[in-house]
């Protein structure tokens, strides 16, 4: 298995957040050309008051996020819009660690009229690209992120998740 999900909030059971993850995390790898078998990624499916303490900690934003990525080395490319560069699982096959949180997910899928499964599949798409090194703080490199998430999501047969301006 590429993610190994710990689930501290049940209300993920009834999601099939695992299968989910799997199937997440693998199209997302397959995109970019990247062996599944080869790499592994911890998720936390959590609950916003977990996720307030985490995004405080790591973040210094003491509240609640939909996903926080935790990328096992920095990946990022050096100018604005390039592709990181990536990883090479040999010798060590940890992409790193995703946090995802129920109660914001839900709410977010709610509010924008979504399937929660749709919206929680793009969210982990776009934790596993962080975790590769993409990013969105710059006007480039989120221009590169999106289309790659748009794609990825495309391929699983998902809308894009971008057609109303429904920022992550």
């Amino acid at each position: 298995m590429l993610t190994d999900t710990i689930i501290e909030d049940d209300r993920w059971q009834a999601l099939g957040l695992a299968a989910l993850a799997e199937a997440a995390a693998k199209a997302t790898l397959a995109r970019l050309a990247l062996d599944a078998a080869e790499f592994e990624i911890a998720l936390l499916a959590t609950d916003d008051a977990r996720i307030t303490v985490l995004n405080a900690d790591f973040r210094d934003k003491p509240q609640p996020t939909n996903v926080l990525s935790w990328p096992s080395d920095e990946r990022g490319a050096e100018a604005d819009g390039d592709a990181p560069e990536l990883p090479d699982p040999d010798p060590d096959p940890e992409l790193g660690d995703i946090a995802i949180a129920y109660d914001t997910c839900a709410r977010e899928a709610s509010e924008a009229g979504k399937p929660l499964s749709d919206h929680v599949t793009h969210l982990i798409v776009h934790g596993v690209l962080h975790l590769l090194g993409y990013d969105h703080v710059r006007d480039r490199d989120a221009t590169l992120m999106e289309s790659l998430e748009r794609e990825i999501l495309g391929n699983m047969g998902l809308p894009d998740p971008y057609r109303e301006d429904d920022r992550v």
